[in-house]
């Protein structure tokens, strides 16, 4: 069993990525070949803005609009503390302060009530200006925009919306539906393969509607390109996405719109009914938490992650399974505030207890378009025997 699927996702379009692949070499355009440029139309589209700028990772589309934003020393940027690393690295390697909040049980993102307590702390400390919040689509479901949005403009802070689990996700704000990669002042993704939307590599994108801004991270991403590559005009990175990429991407799109999204939503469903049945039947311990979709949102499911009661019955379910052939992953063993590499900085101004507590106690299940009923069915049934056996030692 795989934990995210990519082999059967290949064998399925198998074809039409050969033939995507074989064009670019045909045509041996590797670098800013016309796919890429059609690749950023049509996720621009998708995401309904403006403007989409691919990259080389989701990485490089982080650190892209924080340099857009000019943000550095002296500046606090707002990140969850249930997150990948690379969301609070990236401000810090800009120079500026990651102030870590903590995140809803439910939903694993970030709580709009922990992110306000902390953007007055700093304000009344009065050391560091509030400049940005990174709000973290996380595990697929997008944060609460509604929310977070209020506090955004409260305070004239900017949204940088970090999507690279969250592409395909909604929300629903005002009868229209809304898609990850359009909630925040600049949004970001990541192509890396494992993701809702992933590559065979590395790669990321931009999307905003802010011309200027769509402008300058082009430049950007080009060493800082003026009116040609020998004309430098700031200093830059060297982040793009090579053509090949945009090629497979441009075929994974379509089966994503096509199928998959609405596909991963089935399975997705099928193990909550699953667990919940065995929960309710007494199978399952009462701690046990199936993850949540709220009211209105919708998501691209990137994991599908349990909560237990604590983290020794995590490992030892994680143990059992792995004994059964069934893969786990655990996002995140720590939480960012515990990460040495913010040991000197000062970024705690919250409590972050409810981040500590999942870290201790999420476990991913094998997830993906590609996933059977059968499989699954083993999942939950290897999840209550292993459950039983610890409760039984």
């Amino acid at each position: 069993m795989q934990f995210r699927d990519l082999k059967t996702q290949y064998q399925t379009l198998k074809p039409e990525i050969d033939q995507a692949v074989t064009d670019v070499m045909t045509a041996s355009d590797f670098i800013s070949g016309a796919q890429v440029t059609e690749l950023e139309a049509r996720l621009a589209s998708y995401a309904g803005v403006k403007h989409c700028i691919t990259c080389a990772n989701g990485t490089d589309a982080l650190t892209l609009a924080l340099m857009a934003w000019g943000i550095g020393t002296g500046d606090a940027v707002f990140v969850p503390n249930f997150t990948f690393f690379a969301s609070g690295e990236t401000v810090a390697y800009e120079g500026a302060v990651p102030i870590f909040v903590d995140v809803e049980e439910g939903s694993f993102n970030v709580s709009a009530a922990s992110l306000e307590q902390a953007v007055e702390t700093v304000i009344k400390e009065g050391k560091l200006k509030p400049k940005a919040i990174v709000a973290v689509d996380l595990f697929g479901q997008p944060a609460d925009y509604r929310e977070i949005r209020k506090i955004a403009d409260k305070h004239g802070i900017y949204i940088l919306e970090d999507a690279a689990q969250g592409f395909g996700g909604s929300i629903q704000i005002d009868g229209k539906e809304h898609r990850a990669c359009s909630f925040g002042d600049i949004s970001t993704t990541s192509f890396f393969p494992a993701k809702p939307l992933g590559c065979y590599g590395d790669g990321g994108a931009v999307f905003t509607d802010n011309e200027e801004w769509a402008n300058l991270i082009r430049s950007l991403r080009i060493h800082g390109k003026g009116s040609d590559k020998y004309d430098n005009v700031r200093i830059g990175v060297n982040s793009r996405l090579d053509t090949i990429q945009a090629a497979i991407l441009q075929v994974k799109l379509k089966a994503f719109e096509e199928y998959e999204l609405e596909a991963v939503n089935q399975a997705a469903k099928r193990y909550t009914e699953l667990l919940e049945k065995e929960k309710s039947a007494g199978r399952l311990p009462k701690g046990m938490i199936a993850p949540r979709v709220k009211e209105g949102f919708f998501s691209s499911w990137a994991q599908y992650s349990i909560l237990l009661d604590n983290e020794e019955e995590r490992e030892h379910l994680q143990a059992y399974l792995k004994e059964k052939g069934i893969p786990t992953m655990v996002y995140y063993p720590k939480p960012m505030h515990r990460q040495g590499a913010f040991a000197g900085l000062d970024c705690v101004k919250v409590d972050l207890s409810v981040s500590e507590s999942l870290c201790k106690r999420v476990l991913a299940l094998p997830m993906h378009p590609y996933l059977e009923a059968e499989e699954q069915a083993r999942v939950v049934e290897a999840v209550v025997e292993g459950l039983h056996v610890r409760a039984k030692s």
